[in-house]
């Protein structure tokens, strides 16, 4: 879990890539560290859950807390083509050619699909695009123009992906005003989010998604924005113009089957299995339990979570909120020096470090205490405990200082039942 308070500028191509949203955008990334642990998970040449950033003070992995949105922008001019609004001519129903589906295929039918309004300004993909099918419109009801897209993917059915795309999020990491996920009779599942663009809210783009995942394993994902552009333009109305109904009518048109039918599939978890394969992540609810183990009598705890390698639980000692979250991860001795290159060595060779910093440069107060630590060993094992002065990411402060002291930080990481999920 990234350390540090952070929108990744890039989060937006995050949500694209159906494959992985560090989606969530929770932290401030330490560019060092970053790398360090994408090395990491390199090695493992395992694609990971996550709807957020990658990286942190000390290069943790944010696992995704939110969904993928399949929203295609930024990517490079020459596979772009703008189509222009067609007059309506009753419903188009594209099927698959040589090339499968062609860009002004995708607008029509979405500009069929939508309520009546003015649509233009198409900026659209075909099923040629090497990025994939895509198609996004300007749409105005008359209350103001808005940005409505619709992407494309293949998901492994019943996999991780198919599930983290479906579910709502945490919100100790995720803003948003209302989520709801349904499973029809079919085996599909919808998921509708009303959220931001900005996880801090810092400007006042909502983002509303609404994403389809088939019991084929078929991806559709619908997003509209209260503003004609998801960034750098002014909102245009108060929300979004299709309501949540709307938004599950318009995703789960048959048509959007069909062309999601001609994307490959993606987001297949890999392992190595050759020699020296990394081990096999250790589940969130051993690494939450064992954190809730160690943390100090009279701590309320108000909420929990976690999966993968991390972990996190937000506690009260009666003075206010504190997050305190902790990453374990293996095979971290080679960039030991990048991490520990100052650290004091205890007897048994471990590795420690200790920080204090502020945990979000855009949250005035924000303050993140942290304990680092590498265990002796060929396996690289490393435990690092956090803990702010927040109850969530993106939030206000709610105390002066962490609940944790740096020293009971330190005790907690060094703590030997850790040792369980070498």
């Amino acid at each position: 879990m990234p350390e540090d308070q952070h929108d990744s500028p890039d989060h937006f191509e995050e949500r694209l890539t159906v494959a992985l949203r560090d989606t969530g955008d929770g932290f401030q990334a330490d560019r060092t560290a970053l790398v360090a642990g994408g090395r990491t998970r390199g090695r493992r040449n395992r694609v990971r859950r996550r709807a957020g950033v990658l990286g942190g003070a000390a290069g943790i992995a944010l696992i995704g807390v939110g969904g993928a949105v399949l929203l295609p922008q930024g990517a490079e001019p020459d596979i772009l083509r703008s189509v222009a609004a067609s007059p309506n001519g009753g419903r188009p129903s594209p099927s698959p050619t040589v090339s499968g589906f062609s860009a002004k295929e995708l607008f029509d039918t979405l500009e069929d699909l939508l309520p009546p309004g003015e649509v233009g300004q198409g900026v659209v993909r075909g099923s040629d695009a090497k990025e994939g099918p895509y198609v996004q419109v300007v749409y105005d009801d008359g209350d103001g123009a808005a940005a409505i897209g619709v992407g494309f993917a293949r998901v492994e059915p019943g996999g991780e992906q198919a599930d983290r795309l479906t579910e709502c999020p945490d919100q100790t990491f995720t803003a948003y005003d209302d989520c709801t996920s349904d499973r029809a009779a079919d085996g599909s599942v919808l998921r509708v989010l009303k959220g931001y663009e900005y996880p801090d809210r810092r400007v006042d783009t909502k983002l509303w998604t609404a994403d389809l995942v088939t019991a084929e394993g078929q991806h559709i994902s619908v997003s509209e924005w209260n503003a004609p552009a998801q960034k750098d333009r002014p909102v245009s109305r108060e929300e979004p113009p299709l309501s949540a109904a709307e938004l599950k009518e318009l995703v789960s048109a048959e048509v959007w089957r069909r062309v999601a039918d001609v994307v490959p599939e993606s987001g297949k978890l890999v392992g190595d299995g050759g020699p020296g394969a990394m081990p096999s992540a250790v589940s969130g609810e051993a690494v939450g339990d064992t954190l809730a183990a160690l943390l100090p009598d009279g701590l309320e705890v108000v909420r929990r979570g976690g999966e993968g390698e991390f972990a996190y639980a937000v506690v009260d000692d009666g003075e206010g909120e504190s997050l305190v979250q902790v990453n374990v991860q293996h095979g971290m001795n080679d960039v030991a020096g990048q991490l520990y290159g100052s650290a004091e060595t205890l007897a048994d060779g471990t590795r420690v470090t200790t920080r204090q910093g502020s945990g979000d440069g855009r949250v005035p107060g924000v303050v993140m205490w942290t304990a680092d630590t590498l265990r002796a060993g060929e396996d690289g094992f490393r435990v690092v405990v956090s803990a702010f002065n927040n109850g969530a990411a993106n939030s206000e402060p709610t105390r002066h200082t962490p609940v944790l002291s740096l020293e009971q930080l330190r005790k907690i990481a060094l703590s030997t039942e850790w040792d369980a999920l070498r």
